[in-house]
């Protein structure tokens, strides 16, 4: 059967079951996983621009922007221009992103130790290192 052998369809699949079970697990702290996600990523980040925060994490620039939004209005991050340049926007997290970051980091952790237990870590991130050959292509 064709949805059996497809990886797009099974990736996705698998996808959306590991992101739903991770927001039920992390519905307390506020955050979703994608949420989490792109804040750790503005957390760990040398280059806070936009469009570094978009090449790391693999969205399109609207994609993004819409995604930072719910953030920015919930108060855990601020978006500006550039000084140096106005045409661009860094984002860096606020006091209170930094705190729910913090908060959330245990609870994610404890979600993961759960999820380990039906799913390696070792061929999650197998998966999504050998599909960053993709984006060339």
């Amino acid at each position: 059967m064709l949805v059996e052998a497809c990886a797009g369809w099974n990736s996705r699949l698998a996808a959306r079951r590991i992101t739903q079970f991770l927001d039920r697990e992390l519905a307390g702290c506020g955050l979703s996983v994608a949420q989490l996600g792109l804040m750790a990523e503005i957390a760990a980040a040398d280059d806070d621009t936009l469009g570094a925060l978009a090449r790391r994490t693999g969205l399109e620039q609207s994609t993004l922007s819409r995604n930072l939004r719910t953030l920015e209005r919930e108060g855990l991050i601020e978006i500006a221009a550039v000084e140096t340049d106005l045409r661009r926007r860094a984002v860096w997290l606020t006091e209170a992103g930094a705190r729910r970051l913090e908060a959330a980091i245990p609870v994610w952790r404890e979600a993961h130790a759960r999820l380990a237990e039906c799913l390696s870590p070792a061929l999650a991130r197998r998966l999504a290192d050998q599909a960053e050959a993709l984006t060339g292509t």
